[in-house]
């Protein structure tokens, strides 16, 4: 008979040389937890710091609001560069430290000794967000012993429901106030999707999930018929319900109520399908222009994107994406649709070797020297912001005030927040020959914004000359 440490060597995967490499493994793993915990912790003691020094700089400032709003965006603008981030990014990472920092000491404590994982730490300030300073600290230790020995997702609903017993407003109060924050957002994700999330109260969240699935089904259910329509005269048939005539709706005519022949979608996606044509096309019932029995105002309003597609892309010759500006690339068959109906173009001229934008022109002008800059620019152009050309602000470079010139040599894109950066802080931007900005942080660092570059990819005859860094140097900035 052999002894189970006999056995254990004969066994393959559970010998002893495994079971000590596993040790090994899980030593190392331990070691890594324990460093990857220290870099945290430091990383939101020095992002807290950073939120507190906003405060320290504007203490005292007439306007005090806005002054501490503008020194927490130069800072939060300088740490992006660290970071490799954008600075609203940076901005709530300092808001979420400082908040971590100054109201849950006990769950630092806790963090830091290796009793709760940064998972756990996320749970309890999630949690703890409607809980009334005055009961903060009893809620942190209560979190902090459901916490230790169970997983973070386990805790959760505990958590939330502790919240809820100590919080002194009833839950009917603190929901009429949430639903103030209703908003809709788009998370741009990968192959030219997104996620359009929207924030609503739960019940009509769930009614509008109710409808979408109640017509996708009368959709899908109609099949049968057109089918059979189909098989007869050899001719799809259906009916589009809410369709609009406007193609840059983005493929709703496509979209929403058409039931055809063979049609093969999927709940989910005919569920989407009718998502998308309501909204585009659809006429709101709160619509307080309407009148009589006519459509209101708000009925008439189209969806609007900036989109950049080269001219072999619209011809058919290639299918290379084109750029929604600000967001993501698009595949080629819906730049082609959204051109389809579109009266109005900028046709750019772009240098055959470095793609800058030359000149712009359109069938119909309007504002040239607008155009040229949306059509160059493309987007906002501090470091890191991608916020559409279409919705920010032209901004003077070297302000006109001071005797810049009204010339795209010395115009910018900026969002408004960006713009409100530049004139309220101590940021400072030159602009270069080809549309080059060169920003300088307050702590003097250097951040060389480029034009975007073309989209389409020239082969010329020669080697185009070396990209060389602006000189820089000292000259002072505008």
């Amino acid at each position: 008979m052999h002894s189970n440490g006999e056995v254990g060597s004969d066994s393959g995967s559970g010998s002893d040389a495994d079971v000590a490499a596993l040790a090994e493994l899980v030593a190392d793993a331990a070691g890594v937890t324990d460093a990857a915990r220290a870099v945290q912790i430091r990383e939101v003691r020095v992002l807290a710091a950073a939120g507190r020094l906003a405060e320290q700089q504007t203490a005292g400032a007439d306007e005090r609001v806005k002054a501490r709003e503008m020194a927490l965006r130069s800072i939060a603008a300088e740490l992006a560069g660290v970071f490799v981030t954008t600075d609203r990014t940076l901005q709530r990472r300092i808001d979420e430290a400082r908040d971590l920092v100054e109201h849950y000491p006990a769950t630092m404590d806790a963090w830091e000794a290796g009793r709760i994982t940064r998972g756990h730490v996320r749970v309890i300030q999630d949690a703890g967000c409607v809980v009334p300073i005055e009961v903060l600290g009893e809620f942190e230790r209560a979190a902090i012993e459901r916490c230790e020995g169970e997983t973070p997702n386990r805790v959760r609903d505990a958590l939330v429901h502790l919240a809820e017993r100590l919080h002194p407003r009833s839950f009917s109060e603190r929901h009429e106030a949430a639903a103030a924050g209703r908003c809709v957002r788009v998370q741009p994700g990968a192959d030219g999707m997104s996620d359009l999330i929207a924030t609503l109260p739960t019940v009509i969240a769930e009614g509008v999930v109710d409808r979408l699935t109640r017509q996708a089904r009368e959709i899908i259910d109609a099949r049968p018929q057109a089918d059979s329509a189909g098989n007869d005269d050899g001719a799809a048939s259906g009916t589009v319900e809410g369709a609009t005539s406007d193609a840059t709706a983005a493929g709703a005519a496509r979209a929403g109520g058409l039931s055809f022949a063979g049609d093969t979608r999927t709940m989910d996606q005919v569920r989407a399908d009718v998502f998308a044509d309501l909204l585009l096309a659809g006429t709101p019932a709160v619509d307080p222009t309407a009148t009589g029995d006519g459509d209101g105002t708000l009925g008439a309003i189209r969806a609007k994107v900036q989109v950049v597609v080269s001219a072999l892309t619209l011809t058919g010759e290639d299918d290379g994406p084109a750029d929604l500006v600000g967001r993501s690339p698009i595949d080629a068959a819906t730049a082609r649709e959204l051109a389809g109906d579109n009266t109005v173009w900028d046709r750019l001229l772009t240098h055959p070797v470095t793609g800058t934008v030359l000149e712009c022109d359109a069938y119909q002008p309007t504002a040239a020297m607008r155009r040229l800059l949306r059509a160059r620019d493309r987007h906002c152009r501090f470091p890191g912001c991608r916020q559409p050309a279409i919705r920010c602000e032209i901004d003077h470079t070297h302000a006109a005030s001071g005797g810049g010139p009204t010339h795209v040599c010395n115009l910018a894109q900026l969002c408004k927040r960006h713009h409100d950066v530049k004139h309220h802080t101590r940021w400072r931007v030159r602009q270069l020959a080809g549309g080059l900005l060169v920003w300088t942080s307050p702590t003097g660092r250097v951040y060389r914004e480029d034009a975007p570059p073309p989209l389409v990819a020239f082969a010329p005859a020669i080697d185009p000359p070396p990209r060389t860094s602006p000189p820089l140097g000292d000259a002072p900035p505008f």
